[in-house]
């Protein structure tokens, strides 16, 4: 099945996910600029405010445009270029936090190998806004199963490739990612992959997300949880400077 994505769809959906953000700073913004007829701004310091509130609301918009929308991101040719074996033998995995814009994708991209997709979301531990409105319109592939993020139902060495993709952030405690990433270091075969694309807490997300960069964790932390749940290799790569590819045997 291919399905195609609508035009500025990454926009669309930051903008939808994230609604409650923009709405508190649009009427942050329009109360800073009622108060100048009330308080004795200073005009260099009012302009500043008003151009980092504005910076702030677009800015994130536009970087999603480039990453989610122009980039080609969703063409995953990055993925074709990691040369991955497809057979009717292999087993992939696509694990994500219940919005899936990827399973069918990958399907085609591998369209020989067996693909699985879990759901790892959990509404007491995930209380993001933005995940919780996202799954209400995500597509649902066919025979997706609901996990915990500590239990992956498969036997040892039994996968060849598994996709976490944009959404592993959603475990926010480290000792649980390492929990889950030892799963699915268990579950890989001994030449397996782990293929994780997220974004990282680090200057280029600062600059294009400002304080929701939080929202993400840095190479550092992401290399610990990797080395902690038993990875030996950690292999990282940059589709675009916003987005990191990290293979990992």
């Amino acid at each position: 099945m291919e399905i195609s994505r609508r035009k500025f769809q990454g926009v669309l959906n930051i903008l939808s996910f994230n609604r409650h953000f923009y709405v508190f700073g649009l009427i942050a913004l329009v109360l800073i600029i009622g108060s100048k007829y009330i308080f004795n701004w200073n005009n260099n310091l009012f302009w500043l405010v008003i151009c980092g509130f504005i910076y702030g609301l677009t800015m994130p918009l536009i970087v999603s445009a480039y990453v989610y929308d122009f980039s080609g991101f969703y063409h995953f040719d990055w993925l074709k270029k990691i040369n991955l074996d497809d057979s009717k033998q292999n087993l992939n995995l696509n694990i994500n936090a219940g919005f899936d814009e990827t399973s069918y994708i990958i399907k085609n991209v591998l369209p020989k190998s067996e693909l699985q997709v879990y759901d790892f979301y959990n509404a007491k531990q995930h209380t993001e806004p933005a995940i919780i409105r996202a799954r209400k319109v995500s597509l649902v592939y066919p025979n997706t199963e609901q996990i915990k993020s500590n239990t992956i139902p498969l036997s040892d060495n039994s996968v060849n490739n598994i996709f976490l993709l944009s959404a592993i952030h959603e475990i926010r405690k480290q000792d649980e990612k390492i929990q889950f990433l030892k799963e699915c270091r268990r579950v890989c075969k001994p030449n397996g992959n782990v293929i994780m694309v997220e974004h990282l807490r680090d200057l280029p997300n600062f600059f294009a997300f400002t304080i929701g960069f939080t929202h993400f964790f840095s190479k550092t932390t992401w290399v610990k949880a990797f080395k902690e749940a038993g990875f030996t290799s950690i292999n990282e790569t940059k589709f675009t400077p916003f987005m990191s590819i990290f293979e990992s045997k």
